[in-house]
């Protein structure tokens, strides 16, 4: 017992003098590299992105409420403020706002259904969603909370279409009207 007292101690020395001479830098990057902020955006662009995701949730509601079919998710909402406050980002293209949701949600599902309802196979849906968006470079943010929420709900396979599918593709149809109607912008960069 002494003996595993002893190498316990040798060991967090160790541990803590490796950390104090090799990783001081580690500690360092926390303080940030010292960037300034972002330049600030024009009233313009703030309202014209204001308008962009108002239209796109009163549109996903509405067609929630008049056809009985569950379109909102949670995670649109931040797929709106990169479809309409960051057009030209690479999250913020068709294939990124489609399959990113199509194929997070399907992890999800998968997980939820094949291991159960637990935490690590939670975290483990999250991991392999963000794993395979970065793989397919079909990556878009948003779409990382969806495995939580299919965990959340419990949700059955048809989230996969309603809402998942369905309101994404309408978020994407919004986003290509609505953002081409700026003068200065012209979306989408990319579709495939």
């Amino acid at each position: 017992m002494f003996f595993l007292i002893y190498l316990s101690k040798q060991s967090f020395g160790l541990l803590v003098e490796f950390i104090k001479r090799k990783n001081m830098n580690y500690f360092k990057k926390f303080k940030g590299q010292g960037e300034a902020l972002p330049i600030k955006s024009p009233i313009s662009e703030i309202v014209f992105a204001w308008f962009g995701g108002f239209i796109s949730i009163a549109i996903i509601g509405y067609l929630t409420k008049s056809y009985d079919n569950l379109l909102v998710m949670g995670s649109f909402g931040a797929s709106c403020v990169l479809l309409f406050g960051f057009p030209k980002s690479p999250f913020s293209q068709p294939r990124n706002v489609i399959f990113g949701h199509f194929l997070s949600t399907f992890i999800g599902l998968a997980f939820l259904h094949i291991l159960g309802n637990e935490y690590w196979s939670m975290a483990l849906a999250l991991a392999t969603a963000i794993a395979v968006m970065i793989a397919t470079r079909t990556v878009h943010p948003p779409a990382g909370s969806n495995p939580l929420i299919v965990f959340l709900l419990g949700a059955n396979w048809d989230y996969l279409i309603f809402p998942t599918l369905i309101g994404s593709m309408i978020l994407v149809l919004v986003a290509i009207f609505y953002n081409n109607l700026h003068k200065d912008r012209s979306y989408p960069q990319y579709w495939i």
